[in-house]
């Protein structure tokens, strides 16, 4: 383990054990978990990006081309479809197609069953980007992950697999 995973492990111990002796009724393991996610996150973000950017793409331009990816054959969807699939408003994912469809990744062919509506397709440089970013990004997280053993990652797959439910259907 590096030092500075270590020295961020410490931080988040010492601001728990500081919480401890101020206010020793509050249980403090939310930050356990959370500022451990958070600080996750926030290291692991750089260094994935490094690998979209390596490929002239952003990481929404990225997740355009993942989502039409995993949508299997024809890798096409409708603009809708898209901005649901990748939550986020329609007006940002026009910026996202516009300059994707000038670099030459997707292709906007009409609809035949609604001439009047313009899908999104994966152009076979696309196609062949997008698995090739997406290996790449998935080879360095396993990198990331490799002080954990197959049955550990499943574990912690499964726990954070439930703490989302929760969240996701808890009211705040």
């Amino acid at each position: 383990m590096s030092r500075h995973i270590d020295e961020a492990a410490d931080r988040i111990d010492a601001r728990m054990a500081q919480w401890a002796c101020e206010l020793p009724d509050v249980d403090t393991t939310g930050m356990a978990i959370l500022g451990r996610m958070r600080w996750i996150t926030l290291s692991a973000r750089p260094v994935i990006e490094r690998i979209f950017e390596e490929e002239n793409l952003d990481t929404g331009e990225f997740d355009v081309l993942a989502t039409l990816l995993r949508s299997g054959a024809p890798y096409r969807l409708r603009p809708t479809e898209l901005h649901r699939s990748l939550m986020i408003s329609s007006g940002g994912l026009t910026d996202r197609l516009r300059r994707l469809t000038q670099a030459g990744l997707v292709s906007r062919p009409v609809a035949q069953e609604d001439g009047r509506s313009l899908l999104v397709e994966l152009t076979r440089e696309g196609r062949a980007k997008a698995e090739r970013v997406f290996r790449k990004d998935m080879e360095v997280e396993m990198r990331m992950l490799s002080m954990l053993d197959a049955e550990e990652r499943n574990r912690l797959a499964n726990l954070l697999r439930k703490l989302s439910h929760s969240i996701a259907i808890s009211a705040f």
